[in-house]
């Protein structure tokens, strides 16, 4: 079996646009909900998100034409790529094309390109609608066009997962390297749906928080939480096979030495209230590492949605996994700060676990002032703590039942 590592990572992000303004953000405990400008919300409960800040696709595409044939899902995905690739220092000349592959998610796919172009259909009939309308619209679509910008002809595989997305990517991609499918693959998620129907159908379904506040909105294990708050961005790692990195030399941030990909089987969108899908991602992540882990010395980046039900189970799974050792571990939610980034949030949360291993920093969960008494695990309030971390887990759960889990190892 193959060893994988990391050895590139490109984000867009509520906090940030890039690695490093991504991971001053979290350390800072910065928030990336504000008000919601891409629409007028005057008729809608929910009236905040974390929308995505000074991008400028000019950046990225060389003509405007280039820019109006993708949707912000595909945009998003190109940028966090190109920072991706020109971190890693893979290039045509150190990379066999042929063994290059390309992982990204979409949970949702163009729907901001669905919305524009029903419109279009609406008021100015068929004739009106885009040739480029399903190319803007299909969720593997940004895996398509990184394919491409970066020449990539080895193993393609779009994951759509619901919040489980990216973390599925990333572990696919992950045991493709190790069985020997690839020397490297870029894979991640990406996600824009900050529009009125998404919006809509999120609160129909009793999904987002409602507060007004920016500030009391995203409340991850909080007693005041009453939902999750809508973020979006690109998060993409460059995985690769570790000799191959290491014959070019390259920069290695942490090993992937673990991934659980399980179901629930038991609702549309509530978790099972056992945890039991939970429970064994987590399982199977941390069997396959073979290794033995000091609770104090780990990371583990919860879901911590901010939901009642996701918090309560989740704190179960841990503890059941765990046992007494759970009160030792170094949790915390991301999404305090970047919202919820749906299919590109478990790459996201996987960047800040990375980014954790190197610097030996516990992001923090902000906003976290009335810790709900069920939720009794310690999940950094409000500050980032410096301790010695040796692992990372990270989890995703999805609509449908999805769970996933990676481990990650710092290298030494």
């Amino acid at each position: 079996m193959k060893r994988v590592v990391v050895t590139g990572m490109g984000i867009i992000s509520p906090i940030g646009n890039d690695k490093e303004t991504f991971w001053n953000g979290l350390v800072n405990g910065v928030c990336g909900v504000d008000k919601i400008t891409r629409f007028d919300t005057s008729d809608y409960a929910v009236k905040v998100a974390a929308q995505i800040k000074d991008f400028d696709a000019k950046k990225y595409y060389d003509k405007p034409a280039e820019i109006r044939h993708a949707d912000l899902v595909m945009q998003y995905a190109v940028a966090a790529s190109d920072e991706a690739m020109k971190d890693s220092g893979l290039n045509e000349d150190n990379m066999d094309s042929t063994r290059l592959g390309v992982y990204i998610g979409s949970g949702i796919g163009g729907m901001n390109t669905f919305m524009e172009e029903y419109r279009n259909l609406i008021e100015k009939g068929p004739n009106r609608v885009s040739p480029f309308f399903i190319t803007k619209l299909i969720s593997n679509m940004p895996t398509g066009v990184v394919s491409i910008r970066h020449h990539a002809q080895g193993p393609t595989l779009p994951v759509v997962t619901a919040c489980a997305t990216s973390t599925n990517t990333l572990g696919e991609a992950f045991h493709a390297i190790k069985h020997g499918y690839a020397d490297a693959i870029l894979a991640g998620g990406t996600e824009s749906t900050i529009n009125e129907l998404s919006i809509a159908g999120f609160t129909s379904c009793k999904a987002l928080s409602t507060s007004e506040d920016p500030n009391a909105a995203s409340l991850p294990f909080d007693a005041r939480r009453g939902g999750f708050v809508m973020g979006e961005g690109s998060a993409i790692l460059v995985l690769e096979e570790y000799d191959h990195a290491m014959k070019r030399n390259a920069k290695i941030y942490a090993e992937v030495v673990g991934y659980g990909n399980t179901a629930d089987a038991y609702h549309i969108t509530a978790p099972h209230p056992d945890g039991i899908g939970a429970i064994r991602a987590i399982r199977l992540a941390m069997e396959e590492t073979n290794e033995t882990f000091a609770p104090e010395q780990i990371y583990f980046n919860a879901h911590g949605t901010g939901t009642h039900m996701n918090d309560l189970m989740e704190t179960a799974a841990i503890k059941e996994v765990f046992g007494a050792d759970a009160t030792r571990l170094h949790i915390s939610s991301t999404k305090s700060m970047t919202g919820h980034m749906l299919g590109a949030t478990g790459a996201a949360e996987a960047m800040a676990c990375i980014l954790a291993l190197q610097n030996d920093i516990v992001p923090p969960t902000i906003h976290l002032t009335e810790q709900d008494p069920e939720c009794d695990l310690n999940y950094t309030p409000n500050t980032a703590v410096k301790t010695r971390l040796e692992y990372a887990l990270s989890t995703s759960l999805g609509f449908g039942g999805h769970n996933g889990c990676i481990a990650l190892k710092k290298m030494q």
